[in-house]
């Protein structure tokens, strides 16, 4: 692994070879058996695709990285956006090569994947329990390309220092602080002080930072939402201060770490003021990183509703994905049935949001007004719609609006990245591939 590198340009490169065929249900039938290479060569367009199928947006995706990279630059935040939204080295390299820190990633499976790919910084969103996965992560981090771990109890400690008894090997940890009704994380400063106190005493473990997930305590952006994020965020800054008042950090360089996609700008607020280069806290730097991972995609569902873009006045993410279902029914008066499911959209925070439609993938399409989706079984999606306004016929190919890139690109090996999806109220086809992207679930 070249260490200086963010992450292998050879290995990424090396997809281009890869070869399509039946395994990647986004490529047509009279693709199969090109290479990557040579289907982007063929220069192919929407209209070669088929249904059901899900596409990206080339310039949705380069505005918003762009956008939160300029963002977080401008604030002085460190950015190690979550690489388990997409599973996609290619676009983790897009995050990368505009500065981001490293690769956040939630389980052992998705750190292989990502040294695999020669991400040099890594950071598990997780504690280490698994015996398979300590010993990994003990054998393969380096000063150089370290993998950083979150601990939030002392039988956490416990494990780690039973699997790496006798071994000279010492993990970077961060101690993790939760809340009640949260998911993961010591329930409290007090505990988490004990966890600390556990770590500082290992001989296996250091201390390096405080991690956190303000994201399972609200929902909305409302008063009692963004109190309740605001006030776990002000007691990973006092968990912080204590850490340092009591000498239990075991690294010059400390990190703090919050921030999934929907409340990094309060992340920021709150916890800017820890930001220190040393001067102030006897030599101790301190850095806040940031771990927003679906902010390269975004939505047309709940990243739309909820995102500090979309609600703060600054300039808006935009949806970097859609679906594409054809009516392969209609027998009933006012309800179509499309031929995508559970299998290839998501679904799991708001059901797929009908938008246009055509007569053919890739042709002339007009707004769906008054359109909605009302059930999704396993491969068809249920579609109402006005019989009296509008007239659907089986074949129909209808774009869908969809919400949470997190449970969209695991449905898909390979995604078609269109030059233009199709924006604006109608659209004439076209649209080009211009990428292919590889997912790794």
């Amino acid at each position: 692994m070249n260490t200086s590198e963010a992450i292998s340009a050879t290995a990424v490169a090396d997809l281009a070879e890869r070869q399509l065929d039946w395994r990647h249900k986004a490529v047509p039938a009279a693709a199969s058996g090109s290479t990557h290479a040579e289907f982007l060569a063929a220069k192919h367009t929407l209209a070669d695709l088929q249904t059901p199928l899900l596409t990206l947006d080339a310039g949705a995706l380069q505005a918003n990285a762009d956008h939160l990279a300029a963002w977080c630059t401008e604030r002085g935040v460190l950015l190690a956006p979550h690489g388990k939204t997409t599973m996609a080295p290619q676009l983790w390299t897009e995050q990368l090569n505009r500065g981001a820190w490293g690769i956040t990633l939630a389980n052992f499976a998705q750190l292989r994947v990502a040294r695999g790919f020669g991400v040099r910084n890594l950071q598990l969103a997780n504690s280490l329990t698994d015996p398979h996965a300590i010993e990994w992560v003990a054998s393969t981090a380096t000063a150089d390309a370290p993998i950083l771990s979150w601990v939030d109890s002392v039988g956490t400690v416990d494990v780690i220092n039973r699997v790496l008894a006798g071994s000279d090997a010492v993990l970077d940890v961060l101690v993790e602080l939760g809340a009640h009704g949260g998911r993961t994380g010591a329930r409290g400063v007090d505990a988490a002080m004990e966890v600390a106190r556990a770590i500082a005493a290992s001989p296996n473990l250091r201390l390096v930072g405080v991690s956190g997930y303000e994201g399972s305590l609200a929902h909305t952006a409302d008063d009692a939402g963004l109190a309740a994020v605001r006030g776990y965020l002000a007691q990973m800054r006092l968990l912080h201060e204590q850490l340092h008042a009591d000498g239990l950090y075991g690294t010059s360089s400390v990190i703090i770490t919050a921030g999934g996609s929907a409340y990094f700008d309060d992340v920021v607020t709150v916890l800017s003021p820890c930001i220190s280069t040393g001067a102030e806290t006897g030599g101790r730097s301190v850095d806040l990183m940031i771990r927003s991972g679906a902010y390269i995609i975004h939505d047309d569902g709940f990243y739309r509703g909820i995102s500090p873009f979309s609600r703060g006045g600054d300039q808006a993410f935009r949806a970097g994905m859609h679906g594409w279902a054809r009516v392969v029914s209609q027998t009933e008066t006012g309800l179509a049935i499309l031929d995508a499911g559970k299998r290839d959209l998501p679904f799991d925070e708001g059901l797929p949001e009908p938008q246009l439609i055509g007569a053919t993938l890739g042709g002339r399409m007009e707004p769906l007004v008054g359109a909605e989706i009302t059930s999704v079984n396993d491969q068809h999606c249920f579609m109402t719609f006005d019989a009296g306004t509008t007239t659907v016929r089986p074949g129909d190919v209808v774009r869908l609006g969809l919400s949470h890139p997190c449970t969209a690109f695991d449905k898909w090996t390979v995604i078609p990245v269109l030059a233009d999806s199709g924006t604006g109220p109608a659209t004439d086809g076209g649209q080009a591939v211009v990428d292919l992207i590889h997912t790794f679930f």
